[in-house]
């Protein structure tokens, strides 16, 4: 199949601009004939339902929690990217499209990223209006600051809850249309399937998570905004419910799942305390910005700390290693994060590691709190000092916080064109649930500018362009097809039911997370990738002959929620297995050992990788089928990436 990406003719920064009026459009009177179903509440989610229903679209919004308040945006901590330029510091449009495209080591489209860059300025000022918080200056213009991978200032936060703060604005946006009647919302529903008639998605079979009732809804059009799959890895900074199960039912109805193997290390997360653990927790990118990274500078030191015999304090300054900051003397701690998380690795893989376990290292803000006060640096991140403290015990105003690198975001994900349309027809993908704006590596503050970017300026004008092209019909969710939907998702459900085996839904889903890890983590070889897809089959056998799921479907039954979740997660293990393998190149955080430069950096093979994997699922047991859209640059100049 060849892929169409849909991107606009002519000069780059002139794209979307004659795109937007390119497009065909729904007049206002025919938009409230359109039905439109979005899936998913998060930024991407709730702008984007807003957004359809003050244009005057009918909408249902679904979601699994029990508000859109609790939708996995909330957490994001450090802030959101816009080319404002408001430090006066060089930053600009192409600087930030640039930045994006660099940082993601060149595997994602200009046409795409150019978009997020341009529409970055609007979100701000979208935010400022709802009432978003965000930080000042003095003279009270916003304030900003650095993230990893740029030399400019262009992040705006709300201190370390910029996350929770964008989500309340866009759930006011939200609410208000709900108010207005424009929105449906559907709490504690989860998707199950997409429904296809005539070739195009026409609506989805939802689960009352409470009841367990199985239900159709019928549209015109359907937006998936249902995040990341990182969960695959069992232990992640992802909320425990987070999964790739919406993407995953339209994957296996024919939307190709682009880059599944791109997924994203964060280097400052709390590290594993022990097997107890269900998820891990994300310390934000901006403590680099002011805390310094650093190790022993010695194995013996490392070891003499790590028995207890030295405090952290007693080491000199001389007999620590700031390795970023040597390794990388234009950007130190700012690097990339896939950049940084290598890193830490490395040292800890050389017996420096500074917890029990040898796999942390230091952040600390001992310079910081000498140069500006602890009252200063208090306003800034005063809330994630004192999360890390109810944490771990330790207070990092006194002692260096310990971090290590943990599974974060993913940058694979549903393939789009420039509309965000999938390979089917009338199924669009927003925010971290496709694959289309990071590339191989996100640049911190990145995700939450992506997800409003796809909510509020670009599905508006895109869907319509395809409602345009179709009739106003609506269709009945008694339709066959509805029918035949809800039949194949009952009988699933009846079928994880049945098996009555001896071990529990999170004994395979640890199980899969440590193979995942173990193989498909921050390093990847050949050799490990081909045990993994051999274990994670062996794993999928075990898994629907041995899985007990307790309780009954007509009823609050969160044992038949995760065996659904994880039966989904390890097809989709397999298949990041398989890009991982297939994809003979290191490139952003997919690192494959036998490629890499003498430095020990990423080395990609622009001839023969320069492409987006797009994988087409052909069937139960079978091997999907690898399509390639080339990507192709015009703007930039492919570079061995280099921080230093």
């Amino acid at each position: 199949m060849i892929l169409d990406s849909k991107i606009p003719e002519g000069p780059l920064a002139e794209k979307w601009t004659k795109h937007k009026f390119n497009v065909k459009l729904v007049n206002p009177a025919n938009k409230r004939k359109y039905d439109v179903i979005v899936v998913g509440t998060g930024l991407a989610g709730a702008s984007a339902a807003a957004s359809l229903a003050e244009l005057g679209y009918n909408v249902k919004a679904f979601c699994f929690q029990d508000s859109p308040r609790r939708a996995h945006s909330i957490a994001a901590q450090g802030g959101i990217n816009a080319a404002k330029n408001y430090q006066n510091d060089g930053d600009s449009v192409y600087r930030l499209f640039y930045d994006t495209i660099k940082g993601g080591d060149y595997r994602a489209r200009e046409g795409n990223v150019h978009r997020l860059a341009q529409v970055s300025v609007n979100i701000i000022d979208q935010c400022v209006a709802q009432g978003v918080p965000f930080a000042r200056e003095y003279g009270g213009l916003l304030a900003n600051r650095s993230f990893g991978g740029a030399q400019v200032s262009r992040t705006f936060y709300a201190k370390g809850q910029t996350g929770q703060q964008l989500l309340l604005g866009a759930y006011s946006a939200l609410s208000r249309q709900v108010a207005n009647g424009k929105v449906k919302l559907y709490p504690r529903t989860e998707m199950m399937d997409v429904v296809m008639i005539d070739g195009k998605a026409r609506g989805i079979v939802t689960r009352n998570l409470i009841t367990g009732a199985i239900e159709s809804h019928s549209a015109h059009a359907v937006l998936l905004c249902t995040g990341g799959y990182g969960n695959v890895f069992f232990l992640s900074t992802n909320a425990m419910g987070s999964n790739v199960t919406a993407a995953w039912r339209a994957h296996k109805k024919g939307a190709f799942f682009a880059n599944p193997s791109f997924t994203q290390i964060h280097p400052t997360c709390i590290p594993v305390s022990g097997d107890h653990q269900s998820k891990l927790t994300l310390m934000s990118e901006s403590l680099r910005n002011d805390g310094r990274v650093w190790v022993p500078a010695t194995v013996e030191t490392a070891e003499k700390l790590r028995k207890g015999l030295i405090k952290v304090n007693d080491i000199k300054e001389e007999d620590r290693d700031y390795y970023l900051e040597r390794k990388y003397p234009s950007f130190g701690n700012l690097v990339p994060r896939d950049v940084a998380s290598r890193n830490a690795k490395y040292v800890c893989d050389e017996g420096r590691g500074v917890n029990e376990t040898g796999e942390a290292v230091f952040l600390d803000f001992r310079d910081a709190i000498k140069r500006d006060g602890e009252a200063t640096i208090r306003a800034k991140y005063g809330n994630l000092f004192d999360m890390y403290q109810q944490i771990t015990g330790d207070n990092p105003y006194q002692v260096p916080m310990m971090i290590y690198p943990a599974v974060h975001y993913t940058m694979g994900g549903l393939w789009v064109d420039y509309n965000l349309m999938t390979t089917i027809p009338g199924l669009y993908a927003l925010g971290e649930a496709n694959f289309s704006d990071h590339g191989a590596n996100r640049l911190g503050a990145s995700a939450l500018m992506q997800g409003l970017a796809d909510g509020y300026f670009v599905i508006p004008y895109t869907i319509g362009d395809y409602l345009a092209q179709n009739p106003i019909d609506r269709i009945s969710a008694e339709h066959p097809e509805f029918k035949k939907a809800e039949k194949e998702v009952s009988d699933r459900l009846q079928k994880l039911l049945g098996i009555k085996g001896d071990k529990t839904v999170d004994f395979y889903h640890k199980k899969l997370g440590k193979i995942m890890w173990e193989y498909c983590g921050m390093a990847r070889t050949a050799e490990g990738l081909t045990k993994a897809k051999a274990m994670i089959k062996e794993l999928k056998k075990e898994f629907w002959t041995n899985v007990n799921v307790l309780g009954a479907n007509e009823e609050l039954n969160q044992s038949l929620e995760k065996a659904n979740r994880v039966a989904d997660f390890i097809e989709l293990g397999e298949l990041m297995v398989d890009d991982a393998l297939n994809r003979n190149e290191s490139c952003g955080g997919h690192f494959r050992e036998e490629y890499q430069t003498p430095e020990g950096e990423a080395l990609r093979d622009d001839e023969n990788f320069a492409f987006v994997s797009a994988w087409k699922y052909l069937g139960e047991d079978l091997e999907e089928e690898l399509n390639k859209e080339p990507l192709v640059f015009e703007n930039v100049k492919l570079t061995q990436r280099s921080y230093k």
